[in-house]
């Protein structure tokens, strides 16, 4: 991924993808209700990795969660201090995490590897893997598709996933999928799909 080029188109962007997806109220119910029932169950810190304007992260500390929110886009982290006062934002990369091994309980990453090519989301994977405990769950949301490929997205080149092409690579990086969404196109909303995974034996 060209971490820089991801980073100065939404920064160019910022104050309208703020109006547009800055709030919860603009997140789909079913959407809401899946991150909340896998994520605030879990022991220890979550973090909510490409967290934008931190409606994700602010919503999961509304459930008593211990919830970090990382993006790269400095607009996105001003904006998510500014609207979250009492919450835990910080910039930096979700490929390079700074946390130790297996001392994380889970990892939000909702359409924030949308951007990732194929060839690096096992590496994402991995570094995802590195720092959960074990049982650490992760909730993924992605584009839906028959085939992974990219697609023309406002910002910059992004990718699409069938959720089995997803699924298995979630696996070979040392998940188990526990739960799946998926919902089709409706007008101006692309296919939809969620996985969640918790970590496995090795």
């Amino acid at each position: 991924m060209d971490s820089e080029r991801v980073r100065d188109g939404y920064s160019a962007v910022a104050g309208l993808y703020i109006e547009l997806f800055g709030s919860t109220a603009q997140v789909h119910a079913d959407d809401l209700a899946l991150i909340g029932r896998h994520l605030s169950i879990r022991p220890g810190r979550v973090l909510d990795l490409g967290c934008g304007p931190g409606h994700l992260t602010g919503h999961l500390r509304s459930l008593g969660v211990d919830a970090t929110g990382i993006d790269m886009v400095p607009e996105f982290i001003a904006h998510a201090r500014a609207a979250h006062p009492d919450g835990d934002y910080r910039l930096g990369s979700m490929t390079a995490l700074d946390a130790g091994d297996h001392t994380i309980g889970g990892i939000l990453a909702w359409y924030s590897l949308i951007h990732l090519p194929p060839p690096d989301l096992d590496g994402a994977l991995a570094e995802f893997r590195r720092v959960l405990a074990p049982g650490g769950t992760l909730v993924a949301g992605f584009v839906d598709g028959d085939v992974a490929g990219p697609f023309d997205h406002k910002v910059t080149t992004a990718y699409r996933w069938p959720a089995d092409e997803f699924s298995e690579r979630l696996r070979g990086a040392g998940f188990i999928e526990v739960e799946r969404g998926r919902r089709p196109a409706d007008g101006a909303n692309r296919p939809h799909a969620a996985i969640v995974a918790v970590t496995r034996e090795r």
